[in-house]
């Protein structure tokens, strides 16, 4: 099953969904790196623990596949291997679920018909039916903050009229920005505002059960993901409106969702002060002093095979450059003249725009955007002030970014927790932000070069977005943050590498 305009990327890869798989002992199931070993001894989603469901394009089945790229296999004597690199008969599973609605999964091998289950060194797939050892809770290996696209109605969901509506063509604002949070097992949608979806389509402050949906995954051309009340009822889009509430017993089309990665909304600041906008028509245009709408923001999309950016506006146009080296908003698609080289500037909150005639992006005197200089002067320079994120949720190889003693008053920041926390981001007209911590402190740098939130005060940060998923942080030391496995969170990095990559 092929991901379409960025679908799932973390969340779900171009061949299936990653997840994390819990057995009855809350243990999770772990690929061991060395000797193809596979156990079920992990006490946290990590690397190890980390699989992708392989959903099959034709057939209701799945396969496994580690974090090494081995598929699970099982044979007829119940011996449970993770040595495949290429998916065959005995490495398809079947998936069923629990008929106590508890939400967990069971899965069973195709060819010999038995259930995966056992716990430690013991997995075995041996069991002619379902015990309480042969299910598993499913726990998605995701960046939590996602947009959720109905499959039948091809339309995302945001925040309209106190309600969750399936209605928008392109997810836009922070409206349209869900948090996808793991419960108990099962998971609740939160929305921008800290709000959380009732099965009845209301949005309350408070999580109740009814707030709470298991997961459940439909394979084929049209797949996804279902969410069950617990009612035994699935979310569905409702009405003309498309509210989002629990309705029918039965999952179609329109009960499938599928999760997108959050591209980051732009307002650009030209050397003048002036924003960039398409207030004007199809011109794109420096010349707004007034407080940004929706067509001073702009979805930057990253373009992984070329490493540039197309620039999305609110019409579902792209930049892009025309034959006299204008830039207008027509484009209709991702092509060689709607992308964009995007260097980040010496000052870490600026940026030069190069087109595809390889010249620099400028402002001419009436405000229109033009391709036409050949090296970066103060008129190149545009500062970049993001519109979607007034809450980051950061991520490592190594966990989330949050306290290192949740709820201190004095917080030292580590990078390998297992839950995550909000930062809230308070942007600053020159590109640079304050970060303020889940305790309510801004981020400061100590002097070790470690970043506190323990109300000594506040530092000035940068972000560089490096694709769709991952941005650097740029401290006032003018060095990067980097993590580490043990945890540890400093500005201590002159370079790019991968230790400095945040997913977001």
């Amino acid at each position: 099953m092929m991901a379409v305009n960025g679908v799932n990327g973390v969340n779900k890869t171009e061949t299936g969904w990653k997840v994390g798989l819990i057995n009855y002992a809350q243990k999770y199931l772990t690929a061991e790196s060395f000797g193809c070993k596979i156990n079920v001894s992990g006490t946290a989603l990590k690397k190890k623990q980390t699989f992708t469901l392989v959903q099959d394009p034709v057939e209701e089945v799945v396969y496994i596949k580690s974090h090494l790229g081995r598929y699970l296999s099982a044979d007829k004597y119940g011996n449970v291997t993770c040595e495949a690199e290429e998916a065959d008969q005995t490495e398809k599973f079947s998936v069923e679920y629990d008929k106590n609605s508890s939400g967990r999964w069971a899965f069973r091998n195709v060819v010999h018909h038995n259930y995966l289950g056992g716990t430690e060194d013991n997995l075995k797939c041996f069991a002619k039916a379902i015990t309480d050892q042969e299910l598993w809770t499913v726990q998605l290996s995701i960046h939590p903050q996602v947009h959720l696209r109905n499959v039948n109605r091809k339309r995302y969901a945001h925040v309209c009229d106190d309600q969750l509506q399936v209605t928008e063509t392109i997810p836009w604002g922070d409206k349209a920005l869900l948090f996808l949070d793991f419960v108990d097992g099962r998971y609740a949608l939160k929305t921008f505002d800290n709000r959380y979806l009732q099965t009845s389509g209301e949005l309350s402050e408070q999580l109740s059960d009814t707030a709470k949906f298991t997961l459940e995954i439909r394979s084929g051309q049209s797949g996804g993901l279902a969410f069950r009340d617990c009612n035994g009822c699935y979310l569905t889009g409702v009405g003309a409106t498309a509210t989002m509430k629990g309705r029918n017993k039965t999952v179609g089309k329109d009960e499938l969702f599928t999760l997108e990665d959050t591209h980051p909304q732009v307002v650009l600041f030209a050397y003048n002060g002036k924003k960039v906008s398409v207030k004007q028509g199809v011109d794109v245009s420096a010349n707004q002093d007034e407080e940004e709408g929706e067509r001073e923001i702009f979805q930057m999309e990253y373009e992984p095979h070329s490493h540039k950016w197309a620039f999305r506006t609110v019409d579902n146009k792209y930049w892009s450059l025309e034959p006299l080296g204008g830039i207008q908003a027509v484009g209709k698609g991702v092509c060689d003249a709607t992308l964009f080289d995007v260097e980040w500037q010496d000052d870490g909150s600026s940026v030069a725009i190069r087109a595809h005639n390889s010249s620099y992006v400028y402002n001419k005197p009436t405000g229109s955007l033009m391709a036409g200089s050949e090296s970066v002067t103060e008129k190149e320079r545009f500062v970049i002030k993001v519109a979607n994120r007034p809450m980051l949720v950061l991520k490592s190889d190594f966990g989330f970014v949050g306290s290192k003693s949740p709820g201190a008053a004095k917080a030292e920041l580590v990078c390998n927790r297992s839950f995550y926390e909000i930062i809230y981001v308070e942007p600053r007209i020159d590109g640079t932000y304050f970060l303020k911590a889940a305790n309510g402190k801004y981020w400061a740098m100590a002097e070790d070069n470690s970043i506190m939130a323990d109300g000594s005060g506040k530092s000035v940060f940068r972000l560089q977005f490096r694709d769709n998923r991952m941005l650097s942080i740029l401290a006032e030391n003018s060095c990067f943050i980097k993590g580490e496995q043990n945890g540890l969170f400093r500005a201590v990095a002159q370079e790019l590498e991968p230790a400095v990559l945040w997913e977001y």
